[in-house]
């Protein structure tokens, strides 16, 4: 099913220009938004910079997941094993967790609780970026969803075990 839902999605990759032009914007460039962001709210005080600091903290939290998991699992990425619609270098190291993905999900999460409009614009962008990562040849499907998965999961926890610390 993983490959299968790969193939569908990539399929299309490099076919179409403006759609490929976005899925690199998307995987590769995107995350700068999310840096501003987190810039522009820790500046603004109060509530702001408490989600800032937590996104902040459950990225390195995440980090540290991804790096624990990269050691102990190893499954090929999907240009490794076949001929995919590849757009952007990508190391050859394991395909799960994604990075990219665990850092975004984990950043607009930690700011949803906090400010339920950035964060959903963000989620929102999180989704893209996910998707994207698919779309360029660098992640399965389910890659994308677990490390979606693990980047909101650690955020919501992170958010309820410090609760009583930063009220």
């Amino acid at each position: 099913m993983n490959e299968k839902l790969f193939k569908v999605i990539n399929q299309y990759s490099g076919r179409l220009s403006f759609i490929d032009f976005l899925m690199i914007f998307f995987s590769n460039k995107i995350r700068y938004v999310f840096v501003f962001v987190l810039i522009f709210m820790w500046f603004k005080n109060g509530i702001y910079r408490k989600a800032t600091y937590k996104a902040g903290i459950s990225a390195g939290i995440t980090l540290l997941f991804h790096t624990l998991i990269k050691l102990m699992y190893y499954k090929p990425r999907p240009f490794v094993k076949r001929r995919v619609g590849l757009l952007i270098p990508a190391k050859r190291d394991s395909t799960f967790p994604s990075k990219h993905t665990l850092l975004v999900f984990a950043i607009s999460t930690s700011i949803y609780l906090y400010h339920r409009v950035i964060g959903s614009v963000l989620g929102v962008l999180a989704l893209l970026t996910g998707f994207s990562r698919i779309w360029v040849g660098a992640h399965y499907p389910y890659d994308i969803v677990g490390s979606a998965a693990i980047g909101t999961m650690t955020s919501i926890i992170f958010d309820k075990t410090t609760k009583q610390n930063f009220d």
